[in-house]
């Protein structure tokens, strides 16, 4: 069984349910704390291919209000070097299991990462 691969930080509760939900299901992660290493290019490349990166963005969230992204105009390339700064500002846990990728808490796309048996 190949292990899920979970991005997030360790206070948040989404990524804390995530890392939960896969270890209830005996489901081996490898968690990826974005404090501490943040994601490789080629990776977040996925996530941004699959949702936009306007939809990786927790727009409602405090980090994104705090670093005044409501108001500004900020390339793509000056997004990215945010987020790899602040990774509260993306909707976590960013998850990839069994080629599927899912963002926030999104227990239904978890499920589908689940192996079949």
């Amino acid at each position: 069984m190949s292990p899920v691969q979970i991005f997030g930080v360790k206070n948040s509760s989404a990524t804390r349910a995530a890392e939960r939900f896969f270890k209830e299901r005996r489901v081996p992660i490898q968690m990826v704390d974005l404090k501490q290493k943040p994601m490789a290019p080629g990776e977040i490349r996925r996530f941004i291919e699959r949702f936009t990166l306007a939809g990786l963005l927790d727009t409602e969230g405090k980090a994104y209000v705090d670093a005044g992204l409501k108001y500004l105009k900020v390339s793509d390339s000056g997004l990215l070097d945010k987020v790899a700064q602040t990774p509260s500002l993306l909707k976590l846990p960013l998850v990839r299991g069994n080629n599927r990728i899912s963002i926030g808490h999104d227990e239904e796309s978890w499920n589908a990462m689940l192996p079949t048996k």
